[in-house]
């Protein structure tokens, strides 16, 4: 958050896929950081699957359980899980914006639309323009919203599938390359080929693969082994930034 510039006073929830150290140890600093700098958001929620230990209570910190479906209905924006196939407890989680109404502004200027008639038309679906009835959807359409898929460790499931079904963006998991592929069964994990394949089969529009084993100094293998199964493929890293 320091380095990218990300307020502490513009968090207001945070999501654990699951409860393995490597997941949440953070979380205890940026809490007590929160804490000390006294810039502590009014409300911090954590959604965890499970009981997640707080070392040291604050008042601001609100705890729920993640359950299946939605957590976090937003104005712009949803939130959901869903449960994953991991060796403890899991959820991957649903990013899904909100569709978004826009104009055809030649045919709404043309029908006399202008200043607050855009407002009164989204809120009643219709006005009075020159003796005339413009309705909503004359004059406009809804643009579907961004969606975006974290599926936290797991197998290539068939939960996960189904949530990134035409997903904008997945973000999977790819611990192992095709190489040790034996022991992402054992572990519960997933190889980055089979990753791709299921972006593939998911019919997603770009997939980003995260969590690579530290055993793997090159990450351009596993890139190459997701290549061959879905192109629209890159290696997360800290900073990357994509559009979408």
């Amino acid at each position: 958050m320091m380095n990218y510039g990300v307020p502490y006073g513009s968090l207001h929830s945070i999501f654990l896929s699951h409860l393995h150290l490597d997941h949440f140890l953070g979380v205890y600093g940026l809490i007590e950081t929160l804490h000390l700098t006294q810039v502590a958001p009014r409300s911090l929620t954590i959604y965890s699957p499970g009981s997640f230990p707080l070392l040291a209570r604050r008042a601001f910190v609100d705890m729920k359980e993640i359950k299946k479906g939605m957590l976090l209905d937003g104005e712009d924006f949803s939130i959901s899980a869903y449960p994953n196939e991991h060796s403890t407890t899991a959820y991957g989680f649903v990013f899904q914006e909100k569709p978004k109404r826009k104009f055809h502004a030649d045919k709404a200027h043309r029908l006399g639309l202008k200043g607050r008639l855009f407002r009164e038309i989204q809120q009643r679906g219709k006005v009075q323009v020159n003796g005339k009835t413009v309705k909503l959807e004359e004059v406009s359409w809804l643009q579907p919203g961004i969606k975006v898929v974290y599926s936290g460790d797991s197998r290539p499931s068939r939960t996960t599938a189904e949530a990134a079904k035409n997903a904008d963006l997945l973000i999977h998991e790819a611990t192992f390359g095709e190489d040790k592929k034996e022991e992402a069964l054992e572990r519960l994990h997933t190889t980055a080929h089979e990753a791709a394949t299921l972006a593939r089969k998911a019919k997603v529009k770009k997939l980003v693969l995260t969590h690579i084993s530290s055993r793997y100094a090159d990450s351009v293998a596993l890139l190459n082994e997701a290549k061959k199964a879905f192109p629209s493929t890159e290696i997360a890293e800290d900073g990357l930034l994509i559009n979408l």
